[in-house]
């Protein structure tokens, strides 16, 4: 027990010392980016599948 006692104190100390934490404009700025590649990554993952799903419905209506 007194391992995990240890390695609980030094995380804090780590966290709270040794970490460099960003400010707060470039966290923004981050998230910001973040957001906008997914956005623009859902999108073209939407158009992609809206394409494959098209060619599949044109597939099944060849056999009818």
């Amino acid at each position: 027990m007194s391992k995990l006692k240890t390695f609980i104190a030094e995380s804090y100390l780590e966290m709270r010392h040794k970490v460099s934490w960003p400010k707060y404009s470039e966290l923004q700025s981050s998230s910001v980016l973040v957001l906008v590649a997914s956005l623009i990554f859902a999108l073209f993952i939407g158009i992609i599948d809206l394409g494959f799903n098209n060619i599949m419905d044109w597939f099944y209506t060849i056999g009818r």
